[in-house]
């Protein structure tokens, strides 16, 4: 989760956004957004895709055979 928490900070502040305005625009409160960009909550696919989809990136899973 680590990976994409970083990613997604990385990303709304290349847009220059403040968390208060992605979690506006991707409609998520923003204390599920803080959570998520601190590594701290796991959110569902649902909130991923919402917040991914605003900043023009996409969820991506690879599955790895054991």
């Amino acid at each position: 989760m680590n990976k994409i928490s970083e990613q997604i900070k990385a990303r709304r502040k290349e847009f220059g956004l403040s968390q208060s305005e992605l979690a506006a625009l991707s409609k998520v409160s923003i204390n599920t957004l803080t959570g998520i960009e601190r590594g701290e909550s796991n959110p569902t696919v649902g909130v991923l895709t919402k917040i991914l989809s605003t900043l023009g990136l996409e969820l991506s899973v690879r599955v790895i055979e054991l």
